[in-house]
């Protein structure tokens, strides 16, 4: 994410991925962000993100690419099938037994159910690039599913995702009912399935938005939120991005660790318990436990907001990937730098300074306190040249997948 001044001299936040998803970024990150749902024609979209994916994509992926589980689902009537039903041996050469079958999906597909095409930033390289842009410019994790549904198959039955999704519709048209949260802003471990009696009698009441996504449409619905599709006509392919938003219970539970943490330095705290204690018996532990409460209540109070930005930032550093290097060529531009080249910081390696040199996406890659002054420009975002840093902290920048050297 980056900002830029307009005339007036105020800063604007740019986020063209954001942008090219739902019509205003700028109102939508204000006032629909976790809140309710949203329809976004493509007409009123900058770009059309069906250059990311196709129908094409999705028969090359499931014929041509070797995928294995977990790859891809399948699901019929609501039921996931299991592996065994879509996979088979990959042949000579290649005994490896769970790749995708094109001959079982092109039955199944055809008797009605529903592909899943999993974590697709991983395996269709526009979707790798936008994905990790998206998530750079919202500031939480971004995964990518694929859904390809026969024609008049609903797919899923009314059911609420534990994350916000984008959903994207690429071929077909798909009519979508989205109804209220019987369970708002559910945690990740509060699937829908832990409320299904409220989720069925939900799903007969009207739904709040009622819309039929065409293709290059988009369809925002926060976590929570009820919704099932029905393909209309012929086979229909959409992209969900799910958004794996931070919440305040993250900022909760990080805060407890550090002092629970910090109360592990007690030697009261660290005490054993009465000789014949029934720890079942709240009476028996009522002393004990008013001195733990007390003191959880003052480490909590003495906790540096610092530490717990450095727990965040250790989930965050493992929640999405660096953009991708290629060995082969990497290893050759490293060999090669004579000086005059310039190094870039690796795209979302997410790379900070630290006692023992650069902590990122990458790893750990160790630093002298001089080599840690001449990288000071480059992790802040500067071009730094080859001649500037030495040819071999510029190599180890390089081999150490933080940073890349520009093509000029």
């Amino acid at each position: 994410m980056s900002t830029t001044t307009d005339p007036a001299g105020a800063q604007q936040v740019l986020r063209p991925r954001l942008g090219s998803l739902i019509a205003d970024p700028d109102a939508f990150a204000t006032d629909q962000w976790g809140v309710a749902p949203r329809h976004t024609p493509a007409a009123e979209l900058r770009g059309d993100h069906r250059a990311l994916f196709s129908t094409e994509a999705v028969d090359e992926l499931l014929s041509a690419r070797g995928l294995r589980t977990p790859f891809l689902r399948v699901a019929r009537e609501g039921t996931t099938l299991g592996d065994g039903a879509f996979t088979a041996p990959g042949g000579v050469g290649a005994a490896i037994g769970d790749q995708l079958s094109d001959d079982k999906l092109l039955g199944l597909f055809a008797g009605g159910s529903t592909l899943v095409l999993q974590a697709l930033h991983r395996t269709w390289a526009p979707l790798t690039t936008f994905t990790a842009d998206l998530a750079a410019e919202l500031g939480h994790p971004v995964q990518v599913n694929g859904y390809v549904t026969p024609a008049q198959n609903r797919g899923f039955d009314d059911h609420y995702d534990v994350h916000d999704v984008f959903v994207l519709q690429v071929a077909g048209r798909k009519h979508w009912r989205v109804r209220p949260p019987v369970h708002p802003h559910p945690l990740r471990d509060q699937p829908w399935t832990d409320h299904r009696a409220a989720v069925a009698r939900a799903a007969e009441l009207p739904p709040e938005l009622d819309v039929v996504l065409e293709p290059g449409d988009t369809l925002y619905v926060p976590r929570g939120w009820l919704h099932s599709a029905t393909a209309l006509g012929g086979a229909t392919t959409h992209l969900t991005m799910g958004i794996h938003t931070w919440t305040r219970h993250h900022l909760l539970t990080q805060l407890v660790a550090e002092a629970v943490g910090a109360l592990a330095q007690d030697p009261e705290i660290r005490a054993q318990l009465d000789v014949g204690v029934d720890v079942s018996d709240p009476a028996r532990t009522a002393e004990a436990l008013a001195l733990v409460r007390a003191r959880l209540q003052g480490a909590v109070d003495d906790v540096d907001p610092t530490a717990v930005a450095a727990r965040m930032g250790t989930l965050a550093r493992t929640s999405q990937r660096a953009a991708p290097v290629r060995p082969l060529a990497t290893l050759a531009a490293a060999d090669a730098l004579t000086g005059d080249e310039e190094l870039v910081l690796r795209d979302h390696v997410s790379a900070t300074l630290v006692d023992a040199g650069i902590r990122s996406r990458a790893g750990l890659l160790e630093l002298s306190s001089d080599d840690t002054t001449a990288v000071a420009g480059l992790l802040g975002g500067a071009p730094t040249t080859v001649h500037h840093l030495g040819t071999d902290l510029a190599r180890r920048l390089v081999l150490g997948g933080v940073a890349t050297v520009r093509t000029r």
